[in-house]
């Protein structure tokens, strides 16, 4: 059985068909990569699994099981954690403070105990605080740990935001577009967290990303999106080859402009 399950989805806005009946598996422990021209209907697609959206055909399965019933702050109890194109972080919050919100699934006591900070309570937050310090050192944010995020690089800031959907320990993470805005050392180091999650954390990770160097180093699988239909899905040498892939970036293959000319 798959860990996520993309059955015929379709999503409208009016008369706009952003999904159309794309279908796709992802399987527990790979990489896998959506691409595909802006517009592709790759975002939307993470809308849809994070329960932003509802769709208007099909099905989205986690574990074999429908999540259409559940609402958007159900889906990390699930296991998943996202990232986003635009960084949403606390700017008036510091590094460590960001990545204990993501400990929030986490946290099993109650108002009153929490007010009261029971004994039960400190020593969950000893445990919280633990694991927010592994992906610290993991994301080698150290030298920004009590830093506020307004204050911070916007390469540092990404880095960030993956660190606080770490710190949720998810078994799907949705990577919105990680290497966007960064250099070329930066995007090196991103393409290294991302084989060390799968590897050493053994996550599952859909990543939507637009450098196809960073797609065709880390990912097992992928899938080309183009106005909201599917192009192709395979290995990303097979994908980046395809024709009609190929059109969709570059224009009319070779033989149609050899024949109009």
């Amino acid at each position: 059985m798959s860990l996520l399950e993309i059955d015929n989805v379709t999503l409208r806005f009016g008369g706009v068909v952003a999904v159309d009946k794309v279908s796709f598996n992802v399987e527990e422990g790979e990489v896998f990569a959506l691409v595909g021209p802006n517009g592709a209907g790759k975002s939307t697609l993470f809308n849809l699994i994070s329960r932003f959206y509802d769709p208007a055909e099909g099905d989205i399965r986690i574990d074999g099981k429908s999540i259409l019933n559940r609402e958007p702050h159900d889906i990390a109890t699930l296991g998943i954690a996202r990232t986003f194109q635009n960084i949403e972080l606390f700017d008036q919050a510091t590094v460590l403070q960001n990545l204990l919100v993501g400990r929030h699934r986490h946290r099993s006591g109650n108002l009153i105990t929490n007010l009261l900070f029971t004994p039960f309570v400190r020593s969950e937050e000893h445990l919280h605080r633990e694991a927010v310090e592994k992906v610290i050192d993991f994301l080698d944010l150290q030298p920004y740990r009590e830093k506020y995020i307004a204050g911070l690089p916007y390469g540092v800031r990404k880095v960030v935001e993956m660190g606080r959907a770490l710190a949720l320990e998810p078994r799907l993470l949705l990577l919105d577009e990680p290497a966007s805005g960064l250099s070329v050392e930066e995007t090196q180091d991103v393409a290294f967290w991302i084989e060390d999650i799968k590897k050493q954390m053994g996550i599952t990770v859909l990543m939507v990303e637009h450098d196809m160097h960073l797609v065709s180093s880390v990912s097992d699988r992928v899938l080309a999106l183009a106005d909201g239909k599917t192009l192709a899905l395979g290995t990303p040498a097979e994908v980046q080859n395809h024709p009609a892939v190929v059109e969709a970036y570059i224009g009319a293959p070779l033989e149609n402009e050899k024949a109009d000319a």
